[in-house]
């Protein structure tokens, strides 16, 4: 089965980036299956769901700013454990009323399963900046194992599958 991990982010905004610094790292791992396609976004909405469709799974990371958690946090949600978000751009959507949108086109091509990996941040940054602070660096590795268990507890669900 096909997988594509997403990093999403803005580089330019220092901690914003940081799911495209972990799939940066992601891709640096050896052993990732050639049917794991790792990809960088600096975008949401429509356009990230152009980039998912036709994956048999999905797993996106980003930044995420959730009341309770601490700075550098790691959490994994399923897209139904969000909040409703609405895209920060009045043009676009989120992720989440793109994909009610496909399927209530009834379009099979949405990955049957989409995960999140959020680093929590404390706040959105505001500054341009290609740095990350030094708890969001320190963050990565354990983002990056996260990641790693995820894709192996896909395929070990996947395997079941195939041979029920």
């Amino acid at each position: 089965m096909k997988t594509i991990v997403v990093g999403i982010g803005n580089p330019i905004l220092g901690d914003d980036g940081v799911g495209i610094h972990i799939t940066r790292k992601l891709q640096k791992n050896k052993n990732l299956s050639s049917d794991i396609t790792v990809e960088e976004a600096q975008t949401g909405g429509m356009n990230l769901l152009d980039l998912i469709i036709g994956f048999d799974h999905a797993i996106l990371v980003d930044a995420v700013s959730l009341t309770g958690c601490a700075h550098g946090e790691i959490n994994r949600f399923d897209l139904s454990d969000l909040p409703t978000v609405h895209s920060q751009n009045p043009h676009d959507v989120s992720l989440s009323e793109a994909i009610s949108m496909i399927e209530a086109l009834d379009d099979s091509s949405v990955p049957q399963n989409i995960t999140i990996i959020g680093v929590n941040l404390k706040q959105i940054p505001r500054e341009f900046t290609e740095t990350i602070s030094s708890e969001i660096r320190a963050c990565i590795p354990q983002a990056v194992d996260m990641i790693l268990s995820e894709l192996q507890s896909l395929t070990k669900q996947d395997n079941l599958n195939v041979n029920t």
